[in-house]
């Protein structure tokens, strides 16, 4: 194999990774198979540059023009990503990095795990990476983060935690993977094992990464092991029914035992409602919440996209309970803002 700036970096994160010794495997041992498979995994990131419809919702927060990383999988020759990139995407260019480009369209999106698929219209011309099994993964363990960017790209992390994650955007998983120290370019980062299989896509920078609430700059990844039951499901539908869900329209965080508003996204169920940031949500339907997973859970919990729910909230001194009728986030989505 030619000896590149990647597999020179590749030599180095081996040792500490616990896959081979300081120096080029011989061809045909064990530790050369997993440098071999580090290489082609490195290889499978690709850059993603996205430019969003015209009038695109999602503009406002993730701007019209995004850029991240996004990994080649087997057997399906799909690109993973983290489906924000992608969200209302008009164009989507991919690159290898040995500076291939071809377009891609958007496959599937799925709120519930923040996966997004897309489908390279031409052959990249690299090897696929394969999954691995992120139940596997531990604290302390010591992995590999491949972004798109040439040698920047690459570094060794290590696992701090593995945890439930509330995201104040009506998102919940469970089993994220937080790693530290932190890197910038996060976005559908490849997380990947020693046997160089992809465990996780990097999702944001918290600064909480190992125990919630004490400082830590870190990143999260999405677990692989939550892609794999709804794959199919995606391809064949472009969502998993699974993630089908209400949804109000809130960013919320927890604060002193309360739910606070922080933002009401523009025409949702919640504005229409009158909810606005500041407000404190006390109650769901006539139980008491005060934090986010409990709060999702039971909204999640309360019916199909549609259905009605009661909110108890503190606005300023006075305590109102406001009546807010879901949809699915996706009425959002295909629904255009108006000028």
């Amino acid at each position: 194999m030619e000896r590149s700036w990647l597999a020179l970096l590749l030599i180095a994160a081996l040792p500490a990774l616990g896959a081979a010794p300081a120096a080029a495997p011989t061809p045909g041992t064990p530790d050369a198979s997993a440098y071999e498979n580090l290489v082609d995994a490195a290889h499978a990131v690709v850059a993603i540059k996205v430019r969003a419809l015209p009038n695109a919702r999602s503009a406002t927060t993730l701007g019209a023009e995004r850029m991240g990383s996004g990994v080649l999988f087997a057997p399906q020759g799909l690109i993973l990503t983290i489906g924000y990139l992608v969200l209302e995407a008009d164009d989507v260019q991919v690159t290898t990095d040995k500076g291939r480009t071809v377009p891609a369209f958007v496959v599937a999106y799925d709120h519930a795990t923040g996966f997004g698929l897309l489908r390279p219209m031409g052959p990249l011309e690299v090897k696929p990476i394969a999954f691995g099994t992120s139940a596997s993964i531990d604290p302390l363990d010591r992995l590999l983060v491949v972004a798109a960017g040439g040698e920047e790209g690459l570094s060794v992390t290590t696992v701090v935690s593995k945890r439930q994650f509330a995201g104040y955007w009506e998102y919940l998983i469970d089993d994220a993977i937080f790693t530290s120290p932190p890197r910038p370019d996060f976005g559908g980062a490849a997380l990947i094992d020693k046997q160089g299989q992809l465990v996780g896509i990097g999702s944001l920078f918290v600064m909480d990464a190992m125990t919630p609430g004490e400082r830590l700059p870190g990143n999260m990844f999405v677990p692989i092991d939550l892609l794999k039951p709804i794959l199919e499901e995606m391809i064949s539908t472009g969502r998993q029914k699974g993630g089908v869900r209400p949804w109000i329209g809130l960013n919320s965080l927890e604060e002193d035992g309360r739910l606070k508003v922080m933002r009401v996204s523009v025409d949702s169920p919640a504005e229409r409602a009158g909810i606005v940031p500041g407000d404190i949500i006390l109650g769901l339907s006539g139980e008491k919440v005060e934090r986010l997973p409990d709060f999702y859970r039971r909204l999640w919990a309360s019916g199909a996209p549609g259905v009605e729910i009661t909110l108890k909230v503190l606005k300023g001194t006075e305590v109102r309970e406001v009546k807010i009728r879901s949809i699915d986030r996706f009425d959002a989505i295909r629904k255009k803002p108006t000028i």
